[in-house]
This record gives C-alpha cells, sequence and structure tokens, in this order.
C-alpha cells in the first residue's frame, strides 16, 4: 500500500488542465503531482514546501509507491514528475533524468547485535539461506531473520546487482516495502538484518532508533563516504519527467538541483549534486 506524503492539497492524478505555465516573469500557480520513490518522497516534500513558500499559488503533492512506480506515472502521464532512487535502464531512456542528490544502500542491524562488520560473502549466504544462525559469524546463538524488499524497490534491485544475486534466491523471512518499514522491523528484532538508505538510517540512529550501519567492503557506512565516493553502493536520487520538462515542472526541478535545498538535502542526510 502506498504511504502518502502530502502538501497542501489531496493526492490526486495530476490534472493536465491545471493551469501550470509561467503566469509572469517567476509567477506559476496550479498543482505539481510526483510520484514514486519513498528513499526521495520526504526530500521532495521538503524541497516541495520551500518551493511553496516562494510560489504561495503551487501546491506540491508528493506520494510514494516505488521507483517503479515513479517511472510508470511519469511515462503514463499519472504523475508530473515521478521520483527514482537509481539511474535509469537503458529500457527507460525515454525518460529525462535530473539527479538532486545522492545516497548509499547500508546493511543494518539491531544496535544490541555484537555483529559489527560482514564480509559480502558472508551476506550472499546469509540471504541465500547458507548462513542462518549468528553465531556462525560471530553473533549469538540465534536465528538470523533475514529482512529484503519488496519488487519494484531500486534498493532491491541495487542489492542484487552488487552482490551478483537473483532475487529468487533470496530466502527471505520478511519482505517489506520502503525503507521506514525496514528500520521499524530491525529495531523491533534484534535477530534482524536488512538494507536500507544510509540517509534514512542515519536520520533515524540520530534519532535514537536502536539501529547499527554495518560497514561494506570494510568502509564504513556514512553519508560523508558517499560524497567521497569511497562507500561501493551509492545511487543517484532522481526526477524524472516523460519529456524535457517546461514551466511549473522545469522550475520546480532548477529549483530541486539548486544550492537553494542544499541544506535541506544534508538535513536528511543526503548528498547534494554540485551543479
Amino acid at each position: 500500500m502506498a504511504i502518502a506524503l502530502t502538501i497542501g492539497l489531496g493526492i490526486q492524478a495530476c490534472n493536465q488542465s491545471s493551469p501550470i505555465d509561467n503566469q509572469t516573469s517567476d509567477r506559476f500557480q496550479g498543482r505539481l503531482v510526483l510520484t514514486g520513490s519513498s528513499t526521495v518522497a520526504p526530500l521532495a516534500a521538503e524541497i516541495g514546501k520551500r518551493f511553496e513558500s516562494e510560489h504561495p499559488d503551487v501546491r506540491v503533492d508528493v506520494q510514494t509507491g516505488g521507483s517503479s512506480r515513479g517511472i510508470a506515472d511519469a511515462r503514463n502521464g499519472v504523475a508530473d514528475i515521478g521520483m527514482v532512487s537509481r539511474s535509469l535502464k537503458e529500457e527507460e531512456a525515454d525518460l529525462q533524468s535530473f539527479a538532486i542528490a545522492s545516497d548509499g544502500i547500508g546493511m543494518i542491524v539491531h544496535q544490541e547485535n555484537p555483529v559489527n562488520s560482514l564480509s559480502n560473502q558472508a551476506i550472499i549466504d546469509i540471504y541465500t539461506g547458507k548462513i542462518n544462525n549468528w553465531q556462525q559469524v560471530g553473533g549469538k546463538n540465534a536465528p538470523i531473520t533475514v529482512v529484503n524488499k519488496a519488487e519494484g524497490r531500486s534498493t532491491l534491485e541495487l542489492f542484487l546487482d552488487y552482490f551478483k544475486l537473483e532475487n529468487s534466491q533470496v530466502k527471505s523471512s520478511v519482505v517489506i516495502g520502503d525503507n521506514q518499514q525496514g528500520i521499524k522491523t530491525v529495531e523491533g528484532n534484534p535477530n534482524a538484518i536488512g538494507y536500507v538508505s544510509i540517509g534514512t538510517a542515519e536520520f533515524s540512529i540520530n534519532d535514537s532508533i536502536p539501529i547499527k550501519l554495518l560497514p561494506l567492503n570494510g568502509i564504513a557506512a556514512t553519508s560523508e563516504n558517499v560524497q567521497n565516493e569511497t562507500f561501493p553502493l551509492s545511487r543517484p536520487l532522481n526526477l524524472v519527467t516523460k519529456t524535457q520538462p517546461q514551466g511549473l515542472d522545469k522550475a520546480f526541478i532548477e529549483f530541486a538541483q539548486s544550492p537553494q535545498v542544499h541544506d535541506i538535502v544534508q538535513q536528511q542526510e543526503f548528498v547534494p549534486i554540485s551543479k
């Protein structure tokens, strides 16, 4: 089920008859609908609030549902802008893509779990069921709860690609949707392991949620290491449109890429894009 983050008016399919053209030199009005990635959605929502403050006649509505939904809705005209937390694939080259931040994907376990690092092979073995007890990797004698992402989630695609796995090989105990579900699952289960946006995990840790990020290939899973490009599993956070954006769409995307929102990007624990 999609979880709605709404700014201003309620979520609706984008109304093509809405007056979204430039009314004066920099005055816009109308509704802008964004759907897609649960990683990008909170960031887009905060950027939307600031955009609305500068354009009082505009309402920005943000709805989650996964990167695949963002692609489909942008392509089909259901949304003005799709939110996608990965690079576009070859078969998506018909769409326009605009990076607004970057993020990494990190493995998380409960804070009480004594395991502080796992090799890539150990992670593969855990997710394919070859390792099913924490004692096998230096932890307590307890069964491992494997938390996997649902189909259509970009984090799932990136995780599988990085570890060279097929989803059919994964022996999951729990299948979740967005990052918050993953964090809540691990928070509530000391024996669970999952993978989520590093930015979202850091935000939760700073909010005293009892989880921790594990390093990957010996490199700490931090936003700083995403920024300096040493962390091996990172991705762009994109806004996508069906055609080259014009009018309100263009104004919002340019605003979302501008230094005017770098503080919001950093507050969300993501890495700003330098233009």
